[in-house]
């Protein structure tokens, strides 16, 4: 009896320690990032990373299609053991806000590993445009309701809710004009046949630097340091104005806690670095490397925010 009560002890002290030595060991293999809409840069830089620190290779996944429906797919169904990530952005966030029938629950089956950066949107319009401030576009919007219009990057997008905001705040008609990707807006945009729109950082400040658009103001709740003499949507008279572009990190829900913490501290060694900063400031993004409970309060507020918006404008799914 006693020697048979020592082998369940043994077995049950072995399987108790099963979870906290496959967490120490997490990596032995390849992990897999896959990233939905828009651009891979800090997936490939934390991704470099992981590698150097860990010596795993990190297979970036680019999975567009749907706007990320399919990639937070692919990775809500993985399974929880830290190989299969998403790289997730705003998209992911409107997406639960806008479509009720998507085939996973964001909140639900994925979980927060790091909110690595933010991402201002930039109002802009033509040099020559006769708007030289967000306060004179928005009287000419009121002098003529229904006859401006701004582009985005698309329905449903980060830029077509901060235009959709400003209309809310500022209590104007202006049209939306859908584009089907950033750039084609971009070019309508500086080629006159739309009057504003809230571009992208990455795509929207070579256009501003190199005097092809002027920027009115930015979305972000603070200045943009790429640009710090232009004003927040905030401080010119909406207070409550608040739209981002960002990227983070998600992991299939029920990943061990150890290694999301393994995760998240790395990608925090990454981004509060030098070398990290300086890289994801080059690339248009404002690095962060937040903490997991930071991360899942601002997916909660995103998603909350964007409800808003959606439901004040009667925004449908395309």
């Amino acid at each position: 009896m006693r020697q048979l009560l020592s082998i369940l002890l043994g077995a049950t002290l072995a399987l108790a320690g099963i979870a906290p030595t496959h967490a120490q060991e997490y990596p032995d293999k390849p992990i897999r990032i896959i990233v939905g809409p828009g651009p891979d840069t800090l997936a490939r830089l934390v991704g470099q990373r992981f590698t150097e620190a860990w010596g795993q290779q990190i297979i970036v996944d680019q999975r567009p299609a749907a706007g990320g429906i399919v990639a937070a797919d692919a990775v809500a169904k993985a399974p929880p053991d830290g190989y299969t990530l998403l790289l997730s952005t705003g998209s992911f966030t409107i997406n639960t806000a806008l479509n009720a029938k998507l085939p996973y629950d964001f909140l639900r089956d994925l979980t927060p590993v790091s909110l690595m950066a933010t991402i201002p949107f930039i109002l802009s319009v033509r040099p020559d445009a006769p708007y030289q401030s967000l306060k004179d576009l928005v009287e000419a919007a009121r002098a003529q309701p229904g006859k401006l219009n701004y582009a985005s990057a698309g329905n449903g997008t980060p830029p077509h809710l901060a235009g959709e905001m400003l209309k809310q705040m500022a209590k104007i008609d202006m049209v939306h004009v859908p584009y089907k990707g950033v750039a084609p807006a971009i070019t309508d945009l500086i080629g006159g046949q739309v009057q504003a729109m809230f571009a992208v950082a990455p795509s929207g400040l070579p256009q501003v630097k190199g005097g092809k658009l002027r920027a009115l103001a930015v979305s972000s709740p603070k200045r943009y340091s790429q640009l710090p003499d232009v004003p927040t949507v905030a401080e010119l008279g909406y207070p409550e104005f608040q739209v981002v572009g960002w990227n983070g990190l998600h992991a299939p829900a029920k990943t061990p806690t150890a290694i999301i913490a393994k995760l998240n501290q790395e990608i925090a060694k990454v981004l509060k670095s030098k070398d990290g900063q300086e890289k994801a400031l080059a690339a248009g993004f404002e690095p962060v490397g937040s903490t997991v409970e930071e991360f899942d309060a601002f997916q909660k507020a995103d998603i909350a925010r964007s409800a808003r918006v959606i439901k004040a404008a009667n925004i449908k799914a395309d």
